[in-house]
Parts: C-alpha cells; sequence; structure tokens
C-alpha cells in the first residue's frame, strides 16, 4: 500500500503536473498540503477520473489540505481540534482499505520571521498537534501523520547550516517539538528507511537553488508503532521537481511515497 504526501503549491495551477504523477506513480493515498482553493474549487472530476475519492478543507488563495485515497475513507476531521483556527491546515480520515489505516495530513506553519506572531503561532500548532498525536496513539491503529512540517530535523537534512540557523524552520524549539513527537512512539519513516542519493523534498525558487541540489528535508512521515511494523519502502519522487509542462511549472516540494506492508 502506497501513501504519500505533496506539497502542491497551488492545486489547480499546477494539475496537468499532478495529474502525470499520479499515473504514473498510482499512490494508493496522497495527503496534499497548500492546496490554495476552497473546496468548492478543488478539481474533484479530475481525480476521481484516476479513481480517487477527496476529502477537502480548503481555503481561498491559501493553505489548504486535502486526501485522495482509492479506497473509501471515514471518520473524516477538519482542522486540528476543537480551537478557533482560520487557517486550515490539517485533515484526517480512516482509510477504508483491507486492513484500515488513520491517515492525518499536515501543513504546518511556517513560522517566518521568528520573534514574531508568526513563530509563536508556530509553536502553539505544534503544541495541539502533540496532543492529537498521543491521543491518536491510544487507539493502537495503523497511523499515518504526512505532510509538509516545515520543520528541518537535523544539520544532516540541509544543504549549508549557515543558511538556515536563523529561519524557524530550523529553530531548536521547533526541532525539539518535532523530536518530542518520536518521543511519542511515532517513527520517521525517512530515518527507518533512508533512500539512497538523496534526502531532500525541497529546493527553493530561488538562487538556483534546484540544479545546485541546495535542498532541505521538511515533508515528512510519522508513523505509529502498528505502522512502523509494516514499513516496507520510501521513495522519495525528486524527478518530479524538474518536471515541466507548457501550463504549469513543478511545485517547490516533491511527493515522498511509503509503502506499507499488508498481511499475506
Amino acid at each position: 500500500m502506497k501513501l504519500a504526501t505533496w506539497n502542491v503549491n497551488s492545486v489547480n495551477a499546477r494539475l496537468p503536473l499532478l495529474l502525470e504523477w499520479f499515473r504514473e506513480a498510482q499512490p494508493d493515498v496522497c495527503g496534499l498540503q497548500e492546496i490554495k482553493c476552497i473546496d468548492e474549487k478543488f478539481p474533484v472530476e479530475a481525480f476521481e477520473s484516476l479513481g480517487y475519492n477527496c476529502a477537502i478543507h480548503g481555503q481561498k488563495s491559501y493553505n489548504g489540505v486535502a486526501i485522495l485515497s482509492k479506497y473509501p475513507m471515514s471518520d473524516i476531521r477538519r482542522g486540528l481540534d476543537d480551537e478557533a483556527d482560520d487557517h486550515s491546515r490539517y485533515i484526517e480520515a480512516v482509510i477504508e482499505a483491507p486492513e484500515p489505516v488513520r491517515f492525518g495530513c499536515i501543513y504546518l506553519p511556517n513560522g517566518n520571521p521568528v520573534h514574531t506572531d508568526k513563530y509563536a503561532y508556530k509553536l502553539r500548532w505544534l503544541e495541539r498537534l502533540h496532543a492529537r498525536a498521543k491521543a491518536l496513539l491510544k487507539l493502537e491503529e495503523m497511523t499515518i501523520l504526512t505532510g509538509d512540517f516545515n520543520i528541518i530535523p537535523t544539520k544532516a537534512d540541509l544543504w549549508k547550516e549557515s543558511v538556515w540557523l536563523d529561519d524557524a524552520l530550523y529553530q531548536p524549539a521547533v526541532r525539539r517539538a518535532y523530536q518530542g513527537l518520536k518521543n511519542l512512539g511515532y517513527t520517521d519513516a525517512f530515518e527507518a528507511m533512508p533512500p539512497e542519493g538523496n534526502r531532500y523534498t525541497f529546493w527553493d525558487y530561488q538562487a538556483g537553488a534546484w540544479p545546485k541540489n541546495e535542498g532541505i528535508r521538511i515533508d515528512h512521515h510519522l508513523l505509529s508503532p502498528q505502522a512502523a511494523d509494516r514499513l516496507f519502502d520510501l521513495v522519495i519522487h525528486k524527478a518530479a521537481r524538474g518536471m515541466s509542462h507548457d501550463e504549469a511549472k513543478p511545485s517547490d516540494h516533491v511527493p515522498v511515497v511509503v509503502e506499507l506492508t499488508t498481511k499475506s
């Protein structure tokens, strides 16, 4: 079973490229972030034509998340908790596969610049995520929390540390919060099964970052113990960053796919 995450940086602006990748990669489930549209503007029919069910938590022009699944979905939750929040950054559903998986799609706040309300909001959001992640473990289900975390976990996950020292993605408090999620019992799929040849998932549009391979790893899969026991493979689809189309340029993120085994 292939489960993917991809910050698409506007689902409608990049639709031809997205559909091309979905046809080729054939993920069973994919969490999209930064769809940048309200629910009614999401290209449901285009994805349904490829065999996907759609659960959407959109927002006009900003943020927005969605789950696309070849299986039916149930227990869909839009928003992280009951706290008032005008950002659409979290959606969760049970994927009703033969072996169900609870799938949480995350678009964590960027938080820049540091020492502003944006950074304080990021830290508060991480606290709320921690609470939800802890509650989900009590269900003892196969659970995956996936998405654009906007967190660079370690020095090895960036091309040059000095460039990121003052950035909200690499602040000690933020990295400690990510470690705190792992301390609850979640496994970072990349750390458990690092692919050969590339560890980055994001290359900025500026300063020639892509051709110079000046990237960072900020798109993650966190697996509950029940899911981690089934981890079979992890692939970073780096080639998606170089995709081109007359109507669209690629996202600055690439898809990251984990594969779980199923019981024979």
